[in-house]
């Protein structure tokens, strides 16, 4: 994953702070490789054209899951593996960063809607599962990491759920 910021940026700085703080001291999970995978993917999630970065051929921006693998567009120097695997990491990182950081997007917007939610935890898993399979050798990031996200995907929300929560609880966040 490409972060359009420097690694000394404030909110770089931030976001590894707090993905550290609540992971490793709150949670009590030390992995390095999980926190900076997760850091780099808040960080680069800041800029909305990250978060909906898949285009249809046409190109229409790419909103739905149920969409992405079948219509998304990312040129004609991708193998079909490799297209795949790029696909999928892609949509577990959008699922996870919409289970975990902005859940309330998810809920039905009418009483008898069935919530993407659940739909989401399913399709994240999967797809860093996939991703890690379709991984090759000295790829980044490892296959292993990838494997690592799907395992743990749900711990994954429920960390980056307190990471929110902690960033609004931030002087001058806006909330005070």
């Amino acid at each position: 994953m490409i972060s359009r910021l420097p690694a000394d940026h404030p909110l770089h700085k931030l976001f590894a702070g707090l993905v550290e703080q609540v992971f490793e001291t709150e949670l009590g999970f030390c992995s390095p490789a999980m926190t900076n995978y997760l850091t780099e993917m808040l960080v680069e999630f800041t800029h909305i054209d990250q978060v909906f970065r898949l285009h249809s051929v046409d190109g229409a921006t790419i909103r739905e899951v149920s969409r992405m693998e079948a219509e998304a567009h990312l040129g004609v120097d991708l193998s079909g593996t490799q297209r795949r695997c790029l696909l999928n990491r892609y949509i577990g990182d959008y699922t996870l960063f919409w289970t975990g950081v902005y859940p309330e997007w998810l809920r039905p917007r009418h009483a008898a809607g069935a919530s993407r939610f659940e739909e989401y935890l399913l399709q994240g898993r999967r797809s860093y599962g996939i991703a890690s399979e379709l991984a090759s050798n000295g790829d980044r990031p490892p296959a292993s990491l990838l494997r690592d996200l799907s395992e743990h995907f749900e711990f994954c929300v429920h960390g980056l759920r307190i990471v929110r929560s902690n960033w609004e609880s931030l002087p001058n966040s806006g909330r005070n």
